[in-house]
């Protein structure tokens, strides 16, 4: 058997080395699951902001507070008040006007230099509760090629920064909660002996204990692993750290392989404690983990995010304005396209899943809403989160009946019989191939109404009347036009379908229903009925042809009716197009 061989790309691959795994023989974070929702810190305002092509104005800067704050976050990163007046004006905003709810902590992010510490600390005067974030960065090649410092050097500055930290909190910040954490930046591409070392020594100045809780940030600045060696990583550090009952260890993962949802899942797995990204993954390069995904993530696992997701569009449209930058149609939970399907079997799928979530839904006596959510393709509700159904089935070139049969109910309330959907489905199938593109829900009924409901060349129906006889058959009179000519037909049968089909062979119309299906498309005295009709049609003596008819009508009768003129046309505009 023939196997495609791939052939060498080319490219420089012997340039990069491989990461060096974490020896944790004993790991035990594989067989971990995820039953809470971790301590969440967004980073929006902070590292999101500061990778914008045009950073937030203090506008888009307080529209995004006050979207965090209404979504749940109880720990937002407002800036970097040492970098830049825009920054430290802003936290003097929401300090000075009250703006900070009281259940909300805010953080800050500092370098480690006496100067910068001293401007941050001051920048959160007056306020109840807050945390200064300070960094300086631990690996290797940023020791020997940014700083130019040993092991010990660099240790030095964490400590030193943490001092001043004490020391300028002790000096401006009286009556404010305070609160401490330290990242031990490019800490995935730092030794893990050094990381350690590092931390420890910060713990040692901060002396966490009872009350005194201390934030270690564990970023994966530059994302260059697989998520297990990340996950090797925190589980290690998590097992190693002294008073780790009073460290809160924190993860930041970034996305530069695209692996940064599932890095942040297996370091919560690992032990981490919280979890710091932007909403829809914005950040430096490739990104932040997008807290979106991570919270949707375990709402789809029945687990309580914590976090208030149910508009996902509104929190959409904001982020896009705050950051000026689109959220793609296929980002997990919010893009666009991210609850459509446009694959035939597919769309057959889910079809036929809310058919079953609604039956059994109604068995158990339980509203759909609240029934447990089962169904092919789609993770979640999408209503849980806002959406509509309107766009879960869109049809086009790759769709089938499952997707046509869809769209009709949930549109335009037909349940169209499956024999009359695959015919259907022909029919639209016919338009996408000769006009291409998408069809949409308005486009599907002028095809559906053209097809079906449209009167034809042949006969139509002006008018009925019917009559019930002693001898149980129902007697019919019928004003039709035929040909352009109105005729008076009548006929007797065993119902008012039987007596249209003997009425109709008088004008050499010869018509046998084989199959009869109708419903109200709505409820109320004033509801339509529809009714579709499979008929075997022989007009003026020629071969009989198969073919369903629709009609629609206050009166059921009279949509019957209608139903079987619809065949008979279809059967006639099919001889006058030969």
């Amino acid at each position: 058997m023939f196997a495609p061989q791939q052939q060498p790309s080319g490219m420089p691959f012997e340039r990069y080395r491989p990461f060096t795994p974490v020896a944790l023989p004993d790991r035990t974070w594989p067989s971990q699951v995820i039953t809470k929702a971790p301590r969440w810190l967004s980073t929006d305002l902070r590292d999101g902001n500061q990778a914008l092509i045009d950073p937030m104005d203090p506008a888009r800067k307080l529209k995004m507070f006050e979207l965090l704050v209404r979504m749940g976050y109880k720990e937002i990163e407002v800036g970097f008040p040492a970098a830049s007046q825009t920054d430290y004006d802003f936290v003097r905003k929401l300090v000075e006007e009250d703006r900070i709810p009281d259940d909300v902590q805010i953080s800050v992010l500092t370098q480690a230099r006496e100067d910068l510490i001293e401007r941050t600390v001051q920048s959160l005067v007056g306020a109840p509760r807050a945390t200064v974030h300070l960094y300086n960065a631990t690996a290797p090649l940023f020791r020997r090629v940014v700083f130019g410092i040993g092991r010990d050097e660099c240790k030095a500055l964490a400590v030193e920064g943490t001092r001043h930290v004490m020391k300028f909190a002790e000096q401006y910040l009286g009556d404010c909660e305070f609160g401490y954490e330290y990242s031990p930046e490019i800490f995935i591409d730092t030794e893990l002996d050094f990381a350690l070392e590092v931390c420890e020594a910060v713990m040692d100045a901060w002396e966490p204990g009872p009350g005194r809780e201390i934030i270690l940030n564990l970023p994966s600045t530059i994302e260059r692993s697989t998520p297990n060696v990340y996950a090797d990583q925190v589980e290690w550090m998590s097992r190693n750290l002294s008073r780790r009952e009073h460290v809160c260890l924190s993860v930041h993962p970034h996305n530069d392989r695209g692996t940064a949802v599932a890095s942040a899942e297996l370091a919560v797995m690992a032990g981490a404690d919280r979890v710091e990204g932007c909403l829809f993954g914005n950040g430096e390069r490739t990104g932040n983990v997008c807290l979106v995904t991570l919270g949707m993530n375990l709402f789809s696992q029945g687990v309580d995010p914590q976090i208030d997701f149910s508009d996902i569009d509104e929190i959409r449209r904001t982020v896009e304005y705050c950051n000026q930058l689109p959220v793609h149609e296929r980002h997990p939970y919010a893009g666009d396209l991210v609850y459509t399907s446009f694959s035939g079997s597919h769309q057959d799928a889910i079809n036929k899943g809310f058919a079953v979530l609604e039956r059994d839904a109604r068995d158990a006596g339980v509203p759909v809403e609240q029934y447990r959510w089962q169904m092919p393709y789609l993770p979640i509700d999408p209503k849980d989160v806002g959406r509509t159904y309107e766009a879960v089935i869109r049809v086009n070139s790759q769709s089938g009946k499952g997707g046509v049969a869809y769209v009709m109910k949930t549109e335009h309330a037909l349940e169209l019989p499956r024999r009359l959907q695959i015919e259907f489905s022909r029919v639209v199938q016919q338009h996408t191939d000769t006009v291409g593109g998408e069809v949409t829900a308005e486009r599907m009924w002028e095809i559906f109404e053209n097809e079906f409901l449209a009167g034809g060349p042949r006969v139509g129906l002006l008018a009925h009347r019917t009559t019930s006889r002693v001898d149980e058959k129902d007697a019919i009179s019928c004003d039709i036009r035929i040909d352009g000519e109105i005729r008076e037909i009548e006929g007797i049968g065993n119902g008012p379908v039987s007596a249209f089909e003997d009425a109709l062979s008088s004008v050499g119309i010869d018509v046998r229903v084989l199959d009869y299906a109708e419903h109200a498309m709505s409820s109320g005295g004033d509801a339509r009925a529809a009714a579709y009709v499979e008929c075997d049609v022989r007009v003026d003596g020629g071969s009989g042809t198969s073919v369903w008819g629709v009609g629609i009508d206050g009166n059921i009768v009279t949509a019957s009716l209608k139903a079987i003129l619809s065949a008979v046309n279809r059967v006639a505009r099919g001889q006058a197009q030969e």
